[in-house]
């Protein structure tokens, strides 16, 4: 047998994260998804690499913030294929559909901003869902009272304020 010059833990790394991978499992390339509306976001939006338009402003504007690349063209996508033609980073204006709240946003401003969403009935975007232990818990509280369908795809926190039922998609 060849020797790979790694240290046993070194080739156990990730075992720790198994679990939550076979969990997840089933909703790989969008199987066991249930809902059409969340299954055809899985297909067109999170399994894309590339932009869907030539529209790329919120995709920018993210990667000027300091979000991954990949996540940008996700957001940009998800805003392309539901329709929405303007957006919002850590504010939410009257009559806006889709907002983002990054990380840097204290808690009670994004228990605020949840709260104003749900009333305009605009989708709302929670980044980094798992940053901190403080965080994962806000998501997990916020998801718990949530009204409608919520997507957590481990990169950012997606809620809807529309027709759809209540729902949580953990991908």
């Amino acid at each position: 047998m060849k020797k790979s010059g790694r240290t046993l833990k070194q080739r156990l790394y990730g075992l720790g994260q198994l679990p939550g991978r076979v969990a997840r499992a089933r909703y790989f390339r969008g199987h066991g998804v249930h809902s059409p509306y969340v299954y055809s976001i899985v297909r067109q939006v999170f399994m894309q690499r590339n932009l869907l338009t030539a529209r790329r402003d919120l995709c920018d504007e993210l990667l000027a913030l300091g979000a991954p690349r990949r996540r940008a063209i996700q957001l940009q996508n998800l805003m392309i294929h539901c329709g929405y033609a303007t957006y919002a980073i850590n504010c939410l204006p009257a009559a806006c559909p889709y907002a983002i709240v990054t990380s840097e946003v204290d808690e009670a401003t994004t228990l605020a901003l949840v709260g104003k969403a749900e009333e305009q009935g605009c989708t709302l975007v929670l980044a980094s869902p798992y940053n901190c232990r403080e965080r994962t818990e806000l998501c997990q509280r916020i998801v718990a009272h949530h009204k409608c369908t919520s997507v957590d795809n481990r990169g950012y926190l997606i809620l809807f304020n529309n027709h759809l039922p209540k729902q949580h998609f953990k991908l």
